[in-house]
């Protein structure tokens, strides 16, 4: 029996910040049967603050203990792991404010860090390598926020954090410690966690194969690819991650967990 559903944002309840249509129907559908709801996106320019407005706006009502951005999982990594140590952020400015909110020491050159953190930055550029190759070293720990590398808009796509997390570990010539948000046992664990579920009890609905459902199938919860952002019908044949469900919106789930 299904008794949490862990949903992406971007691409399966919303695109572009429109609702998909049904999509905030099924959530109510979902809630009105007992069932635990929580959002989980990699996103990690937004705050949970900033997606209870959203959500709110769009007729859901949430609680920031409702979602889990990419920028969340990486918070509370780095505060259990490197709490307080200088770190360096390419990255939005939000996402700057948010880690240090927590105490988090974000310096502003990467040679004065021991922590290197790349993300998505929309003024990410050459002189962003350069200075990262020249203060980066061996002795760095480095972290990705999110692997997304790329993110659905309404025209079609645009580049996300992990296209700028490869560029930046073929400069300095090594890959991230760590890359949070999903699919990272730190984005399930805490997922999970919040939720108050084992993983047989819980299922993982979104939009990518290598992300969202990558992240169910290693945790042992089923899985539902909804065909509204990234992933299609073409990509199902390439993929390791064989889905549970394949949908064509959120809208068809409330009938999947009858």
């Amino acid at each position: 029996m299904t008794a949490g559903v862990i949903v992406d944002l971007d691409g399966t309840v919303y695109r572009s910040g429109d609702p998909i249509p049904g999509a905030v129907d099924a959530i109510r559908r979902m809630r009105d049967r007992g069932i635990g709801v929580l959002f989980c996106s990699n996103n990690p320019t937004k705050t949970p603050a900033e997606y209870v407005d959203r959500l709110g706006a769009m007729g859901i009502e949430v609680t920031e203990r409702d979602v889990l951005p990419a920028s969340t999982v990486l918070r509370e990594y780095l505060r259990a792991t490197h709490a307080g140590e200088p770190t360096y952020l390419v990255g939005a400015p939000s996402l700057a404010d948010y880690l240090r909110a927590a105490g988090q020491h974000v310096v502003d050159h990467p040679a004065d860090a021991s922590v290197f953190v790349a993300s998505w930055d929309d003024t990410f550029d050459y002189e962003t390598m350069a200075r990262v190759l020249a203060g980066v070293d061996e002795e760095t720990t480095f972290l990705g926020s999110d692997p997304d590398r790329t993110i659905p808009t309404a025209d079609g796509f645009t580049p996300g954090s992990g296209a700028i997390i490869a560029a930046v570990a073929g400069t300095i010539g090594r890959d991230p410690d760590r890359v949070l948000g999903k699919p990272s046992e730190e984005a399930a664990s805490a997922a999970l966690d919040r939720l108050g579920v084992a993983p047989a009890e819980c299922l993982v609905v979104g939009d990518r194969l290598d992300t969202d459902l990558a992240m169910g199938v290693a945790q042992g919860m089923q899985t539902a690819l909804v065909l509204t952002g990234v992933a299609g019908p073409a990509d199902l044949e390439t993929s390791d991650v064989d889905p549970d469900y394949v949908l064509d919106s959120l809208a068809d789930l409330p009938e999947v967990l009858d």
